[in-house]
């Protein structure tokens, strides 16, 4: 089963993959896909907010946000990592839910992330925004770090995440019920 989506100019076939035995998802992933990856940034550009910073959690996000740093030609930009690192100083964490990964998990930012963004306004990005969990975590992040959250952004916004106001996107993805039809 699959499910045809254009998006920023571009159409791809994602598949629909089971998340459980009522619901499927189609998987999009932008992993190693230059030109669509390319082209959401170019667009996400035009619709976001001025901004300071961008940050996204790892790591789905990561080739979106770097690109849209490239293209607006910020130097930096900050990724909230899954696992501590060994040169992370002072980390902060916060637990996460996300609807394509089994067991919690936690975002980790450390000490020099934090100073960056404090003070600043910092633009949230993501590729697919679902349930918001991860949007939760990561601004939790900022704003314990003393950053302020001034948009949150994704290249598509999937089943009710489509009717929220706190988000940008560039598209709707459906869910899918378990026999791949799309869901109300």
């Amino acid at each position: 089963m699959e499910y045809k989506i254009k998006v920023a100019g571009l159409e791809r076939i994602l598949p629909i993959c089971a998340v459980n035995d009522e619901l499927s998802i189609a998987a999009f992933v932008i992993f190693g896909d230059v030109e669509l990856t390319v082209a959401c940034a170019r667009d996400l550009l035009k619709i976001a907010p001025e901004h300071d910073v961008l940050i996204t959690a790892e790591s789905k996000g990561i080739p979106l946000v770097y690109e849209m740093a490239r293209q607006h030609s910020e130097n930096r930009y900050l990724i909230a990592r899954k696992a501590p690192k060994l040169y992370m100083r002072n980390v902060f964490s916060t637990e996460v839910t996300s609807i394509t990964t089994v067991n919690r998990q936690m975002l980790f930012i450390d000490q020099n992330d934090a100073d960056f963004m404090r003070g600043k306004k910092v633009l949230i990005v993501d590729d697919v925004i679902s349930t918001g969990e991860s949007l939760k975590a990561v601004e939790k992040l900022v704003n314990e770090a003393g950053g302020t959250v001034i948009g949150k952004m994704a290249i598509l916004a999937e089943g009710p995440a489509k009717d929220r106001k706190d988000i940008l996107f560039l598209e709707k993805l459906p869910l899918f019920n378990a026999d791949g039809t799309q869901k109300e």
